[in-house]
């Protein structure tokens, strides 16, 4: 059964929270930023996401509050200069700007209870830093500081922000862009790229959860490659129609860019484990059919999708050969 749900017609903290678990897991941009006086502030946004290399984009945001559409420090010292600011040294401060420069740190496992600390609504003027026990690193191109315990830091000039409202949960869309980036040699591979199961990123989803992006949490899914896939609807129906292959498995094997042949499908009949099957369900052809497309699942949920293919294929040539002797 299907729930249908109207944004217009239920509670923002409902919505809220409904979106928070179904988009997920989402990654988590550690904003370090200052006030007009030079005041450090520091919290985290899983409204984040990279989006461009060319000019290099990020943007997460520091949404309003739900409950009064109040803004949030982070906003407020990259887009405005604080009323009680202005109020009290009109006189002194009048050219007060904001600073629309942000370093964004990556969290990782090490740091993320650390990390959810600095989200706590402290007063404006109060530093995270100290609060959560973070170090702060001076940046080189733009005055915010960096995280110290953060394996990567981007520097980042703020190009632009969207304000797509001004009631309770309006997104404000902070548009970065990176002018410098810190990564800490540990976490890189012998090719100069962050490694996962080195740099232990974590991720939010929904309520007081998170998520590894390392261990088991993480698994390979292989891109297109040069050739372009088959596609599910290219596969034999003696595959595309097995009640034992998930989506997943013809997802697999659409990826491939080409049916294996029979001469490579009897490759597959002398493995092994095949020939105990032939042996065992000699004279009963669909038992061996079920066994042979189980056998064949195993191997796809293991990486092995090429040897599957071929082993579904003999398992096809076999039936299509005992039909044209039946």
């Amino acid at each position: 059964m299907i729930r249908q749900i109207n944004p217009e017609e239920v509670p923002g903290a409902y919505l809220h929270k409904f979106l928070l678990g179904s988009i997920a897991p989402r990654p988590i941009a550690f904003a370090s930023t200052i006030d007009a006086l030079g005041r450090p502030n520091l919290a985290p946004f899983s409204f984040f996401n990279a989006f461009g290399v060319n000019p290099t984009t990020l943007i997460f945001s520091p949404s309003r509050r739900g409950r009064d559409g109040s803004t949030k420090h982070t906003y407020q010292n990259l887009k405005e200069v604080p009323e009680v600011v202005i109020g009290m040294f009109c006189t002194t401060y009048q050219n007060l700007k904001e600073v629309p420069e942000v370093v964004i740190n990556v969290v990782t496992y090490e740091m993320v209870h650390q990390t959810s600390l600095a989200s706590t609504e402290y007063p404006k003027g109060v530093n995270e830093f100290v609060k959560a026990g973070f170090t702060p690193e001076p940046a080189v191109k733009i005055r915010p500081f960096r995280v110290k315990e953060s394996p990567i830091q981007f520097e980042c000039k703020v190009r632009q922000i969207i304000e797509t409202g001004d009631g309770g949960g309006a997104a404000n869309l902070v548009i970065c862009e990176i002018v410098l980036i810190h990564s800490d040699e540990d976490v890189l591979g012998k090719d100069g790229l962050p490694e996962p199961y080195k740099i232990r990123l974590v991720g939010r989803v929904g309520g007081d959860d998170y998520v590894k992006a390392f261990d088991e949490g993480l698994f390979e899914v292989k891109k297109p490659g040069a050739n372009p896939g088959l596609g599910i609807d290219q596969l034999p129906d003696c595959i595309k129609y097995s009640k034992i292959l998930t989506g997943n498995n013809l997802g697999q094997l659409g990826n491939i860019d080409r049916i294996p042949s029979k001469e490579e499908a009897t490759r597959m009949s002398w493995n092994t484990d095949v020939r105990f099957m032939m042996k065992r369900y000699a004279g009963y052809t669909e038992e061996l059919s079920h066994e042979i497309q189980l056998f064949a699942k195993k191997l796809l949920d293991n990486g092995w999708v090429q040897n599957a293919f071929e082993l579904l294929m003999w398992d096809c040539y076999q039936k299509e050969k005992g039909s044209q002797t039946s």
